[in-house]
């Protein structure tokens, strides 16, 4: 299926729980014996589910609201057609190269170093994203995990820094997989007490240069909907929108 899309069939999240064998729940639909849907539902609070490819199957979510009160479903390409969304994403993408921005004065970029400055950006990641829902409170383990991954690149892992302090940070991942082999700005994120400096600006700039000098020729990014700031960086600086993919919430 990832073939025929060019792209991941499933979101990061519940990926990874396939892949390590995370505490999961996983519906599959077979015909004459083949297997024709695949479904992973995570979470026991609000139990969360994406089908394979996207999509809402009416079926498969009768079922699962007979055994939880509630569920929340990621769809993928999302048409507009539902009106139960508590959460949308945009996907934006953009061509490669771009020109370089000259870095501030007095700050240096340098590549993430696993051993000396894990726990120095998990401070200031969580810091820039506290009221995020999912990168506001990563722990370690959560970070050492995501580098043990085949994907992980430390030339891609680039931080901002003035002095010991790290202002900024970009990390790039590169989808080796596809036809298209394509980057992301995978986390970009500016420490609060740098804000309005226009860090985000020069980070973002440094991951695309990064990505072009991996022989990249095009980049995407995830961003919420209603994340105005970041959403006005990307868009002037040339991302436009590929897809929108909205979390539904069924149920009680």
């Amino acid at each position: 299926m990832e073939s025929e899309l060019g792209r991941e069939a499933l979101d990061e999240t519940r990926r990874r729980a396939v892949v390590h064998g995370w505490p999961a729940e996983h519906w599959l639909r077979r015909n004459n014996g083949a297997l024709v849907q695949y479904a992973c539902l995570q979470g026991s609070d609000q139990p969360t589910i994406e089908m394979c490819g996207g999509g809402v199957d009416e079926q498969l979510l009768t079922d699962l609201l007979a055994l939880h009160p509630s569920v929340d479903w990621w769809t993928r390409d999302s048409d507009g057609r539902y009106t139960n969304v508590v959460r949308t994403l945009q996907l934006l993408s953009m061509p490669l190269p771009v020109p370089v921005l000259d870095l501030p004065s007095g700050m240096d970029v340098r590549v993430f170093d696993p051993e000396g400055d894990a726990c120095a950006w998990l401070e200031q990641n969580n810091a820039a994203f506290a009221d995020h829902p999912e990168q506001g409170a990563w722990r370690l383990e959560d970070l050492n995990a995501r580098i043990a991954e085949p994907w992980f690149d430390p030339s891609g892992f680039l931080l901002l820094c003035e002095g010991d302090s790290i202002a900024a940070s970009c990390w790039t991942k590169v989808h080796e997989l596809y036809a298209e082999r394509f980057g992301e700005i995978y986390v970009l994120s500016v420490n609060p007490s740098y804000q309005g400096r226009g860090l985000g600006r020069i980070m973002l700039n440094q991951g695309l240069v990064s990505l072009r000098r991996k022989g990249v020729s095009r980049a995407v990014l995830f961003v919420d909907e209603d994340n105005a700031p970041a959403l006005s960086l990307y868009q002037s600086y040339g991302f436009t929108l590929e897809r929108k993919d909205q979390l539904l919430h069924f149920g009680a």
